[in-house]
């Protein structure tokens, strides 16, 4: 399949430029951030979420970062936040550097798996959409989380936050796609 190829291509970019602001954060900072319970994590992801909306909705920005950063942001804080469940017993608040981009790296890869199954069965749909739908689409998706997190993880018909969290960041990867694509 031909686009199927390309958006594996473009996903794979779109990461590893991801994946190198956070190893370069972790020399900077460590791992500081396994410190935030998910509701705070989910709040971070929130906060860009909506700045992007933000700017989209009224076309200025008096900070100087663009849109591009916040949705990096969102992408590295979903895959925290995985790491995070995925760490649920696990006290730590230091991972050694290659621990944590192992972490990383095993959370990208289902969030890729997920992706690709729902791609194939889409049809590349997302190709179609509006930079604008994935920032709606990515706050429907943490007011979701937000709910399951007051709900203590009971759910009764939902997917969980796991999967949320992977949409998030699989949208985030597909603006990005997008946007790389409009430059």
């Amino acid at each position: 399949m031909k686009f199927m190829k390309n958006t594996t291509q473009e996903y794979e970019e779109v990461i590893a430029e991801c994946r190198e602001l956070y190893s370069l954060k972790m020399k900077d900072y460590g791992t500081a951030w396994r410190i935030l319970r998910l509701p705070s994590m989910t709040d971070q992801i929130f906060i860009k979420a909506n700045r992007i909306r933000s700017i989209e909705m009224n076309g200025e920005q008096r900070i100087n970062e663009g849109v591009r950063g916040e949705f990096i942001g969102i992408i590295n804080y979903s895959i925290m936040a995985l790491i995070q469940l995925e760490l649920m017993n696990d006290a730590r608040l230091e991972l050694p550097h290659a621990e944590a981009l192992e972490l990383y790296d095993r959370n990208v890869k289902k969030s890729f798996t997920l992706m690709s199954d729902k791609n194939h069965d889409y049809g590349e749909a997302w190709r179609d959409m509006r930079i604008s739908s994935f920032t709606d689409i990515i706050l429907q998706k943490l007011f979701r989380v937000k709910q399951i997190e007051d709900n203590k993880g009971k759910l009764l018909a939902s997917e969980g936050l796991d999967a949320n969290y992977m949409d998030i960041l699989n949208y985030a990867v597909f603006a990005m796609i997008q946007l790389n694509s409009n430059n």
